[in-house]
């Protein structure tokens, strides 16, 4: 049960990741050059080109350093048991990286893809100041930064 748990917390976790990081460390306004360019590097040539696929998803070369930073983090937090937390983490980070390249890349015809395709694509297209989430798309409503929809 406590693995179940940790499980748990570990994707619930990562969708607050996802969020903040967004939201608050890949929209950071600075104002040294230095600083742009590392904001682009790391996000905003994603905006400069969505549709391209090899923009869509994190490199390894950043995921797997931050991946170990983490699990140390949760190991230190809960001990052994703390792997099935990074496991929960690791998931919601595989459902991330997964949904974003597909709402880029495919079109899809579940009502929820096409929800979450619709939230995301908002984003880039209409609101880059709203609609932070791509997984857990009820955090821009909890946080107050969903776009508003469009009337029909």
């Amino acid at each position: 049960m406590r693995f179940l748990s940790l499980l748990c917390l570990g994707i619930v976790l990562w969708t607050l990741i996802e969020y903040a990081a967004h939201r608050f460390l890949f929209h950071l306004k600075l104002n040294s050059e230095r600083g742009k360019q590392f904001i682009f590097l790391i996000h905003g040539n994603h905006h400069a080109d969505p549709a391209d696929h090899l923009r869509n998803m994190m490199p390894l070369i950043v995921t797997l350093p931050l991946a170990a930073i983490i699990w140390s983090g949760l190991w230190l937090a809960f001990g052994p048991a703390g792997t099935a937390a990074f496991t929960g983490f690791g998931i919601g980070y595989v459902m991330y990286d997964l949904t974003h390249y597909a709402t880029h890349q495919y079109s899809g015809s579940s009502t929820l893809f096409q929800r979450l395709k619709q939230h995301h694509l908002r984003h880039h297209y209409v609101a880059p100041e709203a609609n932070y989430a791509i997984t857990a798309i009820f955090w821009d409503t909890v946080f107050r930064t969903r776009a508003p929809r469009r009337r029909r």
